[in-house]
């Protein structure tokens, strides 16, 4: 599994980018949120990615942020989605707005993406009700708050469950930065056990 990406971009045609990786130019599809993230062409870029092995394909999607490819994991766990259209619902809304459709139960929002219908709204609901994580899922307003889930986001790919991850985030001082905050959260969390 390819899981990152570290190279210079090539070329934006939406929705795909090119990026070349020590001569190795990789096709990544990525959402347009990401793709509004990406530097100028022929600079640095670092991609969290997914690989799809099919048949007749090997087909790469990269995400800017954890949340955003979790989400995309989530939805292609639901029958009937495919890539395609979980890029179409993570082009169309934030992953914060996806979720809030989520709790609130507005199928209104998503039938605003295009290419979702009215039961497939519905399918998407129902099925991401339960699945969603809220730490994840948190939009950061701010950089402290943009630390403090990465710091959440760090803890929970270590093992700690969201209560765990959630707690020791808090007990942070606010200025921290994600790699001091990740260090006194491991530390934190020790001690407590």
């Amino acid at each position: 599994m390819i899981g990152r990406i570290t190279g210079k971009l090539l070329a934006k045609q939406p929705p795909q980018i090119i990026v070349d990786v020590q001569g190795v130019g990789y096709e990544i599809d990525v959402p347009m949120s990401t793709l509004y993230q990406l530097p100028a062409i022929g600079a640095d870029v670092t991609l969290l990615t997914h690989l799809t092995v099919r048949e007749d394909a090997h087909l790469l999607y990269g995400f800017a942020t954890e949340q955003e490819r979790t989400v995309f994991r989530q939805l292609l766990k639901i029958s009937g989605v495919g890539a395609r259209t979980a890029l179409s619902v993570l082009s169309g809304m934030s992953v914060a707005d996806l979720h809030a459709a989520v709790s609130t139960q507005d199928s209104g929002r998503l039938t605003k993406v295009p290419g979702i219908g009215k039961k497939t709204a519905e399918r998407l609901l129902l099925e991401l009700k339960d699945k969603l994580n809220i730490t994840v899922i948190s939009s950061p307003a701010t950089g402290a708050a943009s630390a403090g889930s990465d710091i959440v986001n760090a803890l929970l790919s270590l093992g700690y469950n969201d209560k765990e991850a959630s707690w020791a985030a808090k007990q942070l001082p606010v200025d921290a930065s994600v790699n001091d905050g990740i260090r006194q959260a491991l530390k934190l969390l020790s001690k407590s056990k």
